[in-house]
Formats: structure tokens, C-alpha cells, sequence
């Protein structure tokens, strides 16, 4: 997804606005690039997101995931990881730099970005130094590169280092309209989307592809900018005006908050649906969350999820930094335990050049019996694309909270 230019709201107070994490202390910098190592026996894994600005609900998400991951795998036997989170305030700029102070102490992986333009940022960089990545986040196509956009072109070429943990926006489009079709959820569908916006019109696009291949009927299209985010009468009337009883926002969930609210002031009440960047309606501090009953939307992580592993993570999330934990929380938290099963696959040990480590761990990860399953899905798979494969899951807001459709 790309946050770079939508405005944010700290939702929780998670951490200290510090930008380091060292979990095991912090060693010696390194001194040549490919032949960085660590000859403690403790991987040194460094990650990169905003923890403060517009943009910090993501990155302090992304960065207490991690940690609660981190806790955890050096509890145990075997794995040991250093762990290093420096802030990047979702600017391209300070994430390079970031990425290079870290590249100084050490890194041997690194667990981000986490917002996309700063995710490419510094993709070009380490698919140059050849050091391993996957980000939770980040979901433009260019972050992998060798993807067609929604237009069918290649633009940029593949970064064989680079993995996601999270959907394309492309994909998260296709699986929206087969959901809506599959759940029968509308039958006249008007469409809201930001055309300032790479990943809104990524997904919109995409959309709108699928839904005319498998016969769903759209009755409106509007669009908005950044700018422009705050009158949607326009595009609310149009929709009304269409009949539709179905509106998908492929948007964020602050315009989304204000289309909910203006449609309940003309009295207009379809459907809602959307995709991931929904996530945070409930704390989005002002919005009558009353008005977000109803909605759904296509995720990977649902808070309220009954199984063992998501209700140990929710407490201790809770425990730790107050509030529930969204989906890019639960992302971080699955990007470290991927990187150490993959540690694990490929037998790499911490006094290894990180460029070799890198070739082995892509090995590991690409191969055909490497599955994990974790917070954001079961039996995932990558292949040498980059992308990985899990299914996303139906929410729908009832009460107050995210429940399971």
C-alpha cells in the first residue's frame, strides 16, 4: 500500500518515539558491505518505518509486531536475533538513509519497509547490495518489480532479494470483486476511488477488470484527489442517483470515514465494502465509529480470530502497548518468524556475507515444501515473483469490532 500521501492520526501510543530497537545489544558496525557478518551466533535483522509523523499508525504497528516476535524467538533454543528499528517518517529519503545506518551496524536481512514509496526506495538498494528482504507492507507491484501493473506493463524489473508478506495491490483488487460475487453481496455497484493514488487505482483498476469479466453490474464510477478528500456529495449522488446498493472504496480509511459519515447526513445507505486500507475506521479518533456498522472489507488479519496463535498475540499486544492490534502488526509479526524458518531451511549461520546468506535464503523461501503458517494466513507459499500466496478473509464491522463473515 502506498501511504505516502495521506495524512495519519497515531492511533495508539505503542512505543517511544526512539527510532532503535536492540534486543540483544547492539554489536560493532561492520566494515565491508558484502562481507558484513556477525560472529555472535545472533542474526542481525533491521527494519524501517515511520514512528513518527502523518503516517506513524503504520509504523509503530510494524514495529511492536516485530518486537513481540523478536521476544519471542529469543526466548527459545536456537535462532537469535539483534534486532534494529530506525525510523523513516514515510519519506524515501530518510528511508535510504536509514537503510544505510543500518547497512553501518551491521544488518544481515532486513524485516520492512513499511509504507511503499520509501519500501522502493530502498529496494533498489539492497537488491543491489544483494541483501535479503520482506516487507509487510509495502504492496505496490514495483516493490518486487517483474509484475505487470493493471495495465499489463512491466516497468520495473524483477529484485530477485525482495519478497512481500502482504497482497499486491492488484491482487487485492481481483479478489474484491470475486468476494462481492461470491457472497452475492450487491447488485448495482458504484465504485469510489482516489485517482491520486497508486495503490486506489491499482486496486480500482484491477476491480473493475475482474468484475466485467465475471458479469458483476457497476452503475458508477467516481473518483477524488487528495485534495479534494473532504465533499464527497458529489460522488455519493451519483451513486444514490444509480441505484446502487453496493459501494466499494478501494481507499483509506480517513476519506472513508468521511463518504460514511456525509452518506448517513443525506440519508443514502447501501453497503460499504472495501479492502486492507479500511483498517482503522474503529480508532480513528473523531469518527462516530456507529457509522462504520456494516461495513466490510477483505484482510488478512482479524483480531477476533478464535484460534491459539492470533488470541496470544492480541493479549500480548494488548498487554504490551494498549489497544487492539490491525493487520500490519500481525504482518511484522509473521515476517520474523518467515525469516526464521528460512534461517532455519537453509542452514545459513550468522558469521556468513549477507549477499551469500541472501541467495540461500531465497533458495529456501522459493522452494516447493516451504509453507508457514502464521497471523495473516495458513499454508503460505512465495514464489520466485516475490509475491506470496495466502487467501484473504471476509470482515464485517459489528458491535463495535471486526468480525469474521
Amino acid at each position: 500500500m502506498d501511504f505516502s500521501t495521506i495524512s495519519r492520526r497515531n492511533f495508539v501510543k505503542l512505543v517511544g518515539a526512539s527510532s532503535v530497537i536492540s534486543i540483544t545489544g547492539l554489536a560493532g558496525c561492520s566494515s565491508q558491505g558484502g562481507s558484513a557478518a556477525d560472529t555472535s551466533g545472533a542474526f542481525k535483522v533491521g527494519s524501517i518505518g515511520p514512528v513518527t509523523g502523518a503516517a506513524a499508525i503504520y509504523g509503530n504497528a510494524t514495529k511492536a509486531g516485530a518486537q513481540i516476535a523478536i521476544d519471542e524467538i529469543n526466548k527459545g533454543d536456537g535462532v537469535k536475533f539483534d534486532f534494529n528499528y530506525q525510523d523513516d517518517e514515510n519519506d524515501s529519503e530518510k528511508s535510504v538513509n536509514a537503510y544505510n545506518n543500518l547497512k553501518d551496524w551491521g544488518m544481515q536481512i532486513l524485516a520492512g519497509c513499511t509504507t511503499t514509496a520509501p519500501t522502493i526506495a530502498v529496494t533498489s538498494e539492497s537488491s543491489s547490495d544483494n541483501l535479503f528482504q520482506l516487507t509487510p507492507s509495502a504492496s505496490a507491484v514495483d516493490v518486487i518489480g517483474g509484475q505487470p501493473d493493471v495495465d499489463g506493463n512491466v516497468s520495473v524489473q524483477r529484485k530477485k532479494n525482495v519478497f512481500q508478506m502482504c497482497f499486491t495491490d492488484p491482487n487485492q483488487g481481483t479478489a474484491a470483486a470475486k468476494y462481492v460475487s461470491d457472497q452475492q453481496l450487491g447488485t448495482k455497484i458504484a465504485v469510489i476511488y482516489n485517482n491520486s493514488d497508486a495503490y486506489s487505482t491499482g486496486v480500482y483498476k484491477k476491480f473493475m477488470s475482474q468484475a466485467k469479466e465475471i458479469g458483476l453490474t457497476v452503475v458508477a464510477e467516481s473518483t477524488f484527489t487528495d485534495d479534494s478528500a473532504t465533499d464527497f456529495s458529489v460522488q455519493l449522488n451519483k451513486a444514490k442517483s444509480a441505484e446502487a446498493d453496493l459501494v466499494f472504496l478501494p481507499i483509506y480509511y480517513q476519506p472513508a470515514s468521511l463518504i460514511l459519515t456525509q452518506a448517513n447526513q443525506m440519508g443514502y445507505a447501501p453497503k460499504f465494502f472495501g479492502v486492507d486500507g479500511l483498517d482503522g475506521l474503529l480508532t480513528l479518533e473523531g469518527f462516530d465509529t456507529s457509522l462504520a456498522e456494516g461495513v466490510m472489507l477483505l484482510t488478512p488479519f482479524t483480531a477476533d480470530a478464535t484460534d491459539e496463535k492470533t488470541q496470544t498475540f492480541v493479549k500480548t499486544y494488548k498487554e504490551q502497548y494498549g489497544g487492539t492490534p490491525n493487520q500490519f502488526a500481525a504482518d511484522a509479526y509473521d515476517c520474523l518468524y518467515v525469516i526464521k524458518q528460512a534461517i532455519e531451511k537453509s542452514g545459513v549461520t550468522a558469521d556468513m556475507p549477507y549477499s551469500d546468506m541472501c541467495d540461500k535464503l531465497i533458495e529456501a523461501i522459493t522452494s516447493s515444501d516451504f509453507t508457514y503458517d502464521g497471523l495473516t494466513g495458513t499454508g503460505m507459499t512465495w514464489s520466485d515473483t516475490g509475491e506470496v500466496s495466502k487467501q484473504p478473509k471476509g470482515m464485517v464491522i459489528k458491535n463495535g469490532a471486526y468480525v469474521g463473515m
